[in-house]
């Protein structure tokens, strides 16, 4: 039996959407992201975890389109939880200050 919360790359569980953000995160993949991300917000999402463990390379397109997704959650009160984050990735979002307006697991 097919997850009804499940669509692709997207995962609905009560009030969370997880994405999974594929092994490179760039504009054609951002703008999925985004675009979902929105429609979940709009949809009365509390809480977006974005799932980086397939990821490889997140370019300056990508992490441009992340903090579009962040200030959309954050005009609805919701939350931003990146996970399984690999050590590059951590750095570059620690040096670009993205981890100051998400929570890292």
């Amino acid at each position: 039996m097919s997850d009804p919360g499940y669509s692709g790359f997207f995962k609905e569980q009560g009030d969370t959407a997880i994405v999974h953000a594929g092994d490179y995160l760039n504009k054609l993949s951002g703008e999925r992201i985004e675009r979902e991300c929105r429609e979940r917000l709009k949809g009365g999402c509390r809480e977006i975890v974005v799932d980086f463990s397939q990821t490889e390379i997140v370019n300056s397109i990508g992490v441009s389109i992340l903090l579009g997704v962040i200030d959309s959650a954050a005009g609805t009160g919701a939350r931003v939880v990146f996970s399984d984050l690999n050590q590059n990735t951590v750095e570059l979002f620690e040096m670009l200050g993205i981890t100051k307006h998400v929570e890292v697991r």
